[in-house]
């Protein structure tokens, strides 16, 4: 079956149609799309965005947390992006929001409710995720025309975020506060944030401000329910990180459950085992499955 092919009316059989063009501009903007049964009526969708520190990773590294997302019955996009060795900031934030108005443009072709999409993703994922969740109701520098589909919404209607960073500026300084005896740095110019950035995080404040979904969560209108999930002994990006978030959320008045796993680090089959049934849980919850 090809990417424009529309499902058939009535019952559809599972589908997998993989490396997907959704913009033009570069190789990486591809996803693969996981289609459920659907039984004659438009289903919800995932937008899985990837980890990998900004720098590394693909569309097909969680494919088994992919397949149990879609055996509960949701639709999977999983989305590669510009990573920083190829383009800094913004690009791989502009390149996820291109993918959800590509595939809010085609849902009636492939079976799916452009008004149920969640975002979800761990680490450098996770701060995609909540990038999309923050910035989809108002107009910002992330929303590139020449990506396509420029008069489509990239809103999301539900967040996870599982252990992403959010405020560059401040993870050092809570990096020292945590339990962690050797905690990454990432102030230096060689860290992930640092290199995503063009320069050390430090010398370039408006840039690190402009990367902070916190920055952006008083210029939303309706800020969407999101599921933040920390270990309290992530020697990569430190707890605060979340913590932060969460409590800019709430003071603009979003919808925000929070859990804090005490011993657990970045990401560990935790994650997989006990907090997958619960993020399904809340979006069966907000997406009214």
């Amino acid at each position: 079956m090809s990417p424009t092919t529309p499902p058939a009316a009535g019952p559809s059989d599972p589908q997998d149609l993989t490396d997907v063009p959704y913009a033009t501009q570069s190789p990486a903007q591809r996803l693969d799309l996981y289609l459920p049964h659907r039984e004659g009526r438009a289903v919800p969708l995932v937008v899985y965005v990837h980890g990998g520190a900004f720098a590394f990773g693909d569309k097909a590294d969680d494919r088994l947390r992919l397949e149990s997302i879609r055996a509960h019955g949701y639709a999977v996009a999983a989305v590669n992006y510009r990573l920083s060795g190829e383009a800094l900031f913004p690009a791989a934030v502009q390149d996820v929001k291109a993918a959800v108005r590509w595939l809010r443009a085609n849902a009636a072709r492939y079976g799916i409710d452009p008004d149920r999409f969640a975002a979800w993703g761990d680490s450098a994922g996770g701060h995609l995720a909540a990038m999309l969740g923050v910035t989809g109701d108002q107009r910002t520098s992330f929303d590139d025309p020449g990506l396509g589909n420029p008069g489509v919404s990239s809103a999301v209607q539900a967040v996870v975020d599982w252990y992403g960073p959010s405020d560059f500026l401040a993870m050092d300084t809570q990096a020292r506060a945590s339990r962690c005896p050797e905690p990454q740095v990432h102030d230096v110019p060689d860290s992930p944030e640092s290199v995503w950035l063009g320069a050390p995080v430090q010398t370039v404040p408006t840039r690190a401000r402009a990367a902070n979904p916190i920055s952006y969560a008083a210029g939303a209108r309706v800020l969407p329910p999101f599921l933040v999930v920390h270990g309290d002994a992530d020697c990569l990006v430190p707890h605060g990180q979340s913590q932060i978030l969460v409590a800019a959320l709430r003071r603009h008045e979003g919808e925000v459950t929070f859990t804090l796993l005490p011993g657990v680090g970045h990401g560990g089959p935790v994650f997989d085992a006990d907090q997958k049934p619960l993020a399904l849980a809340f979006l069966d919850r907000v997406l009214g499955t």
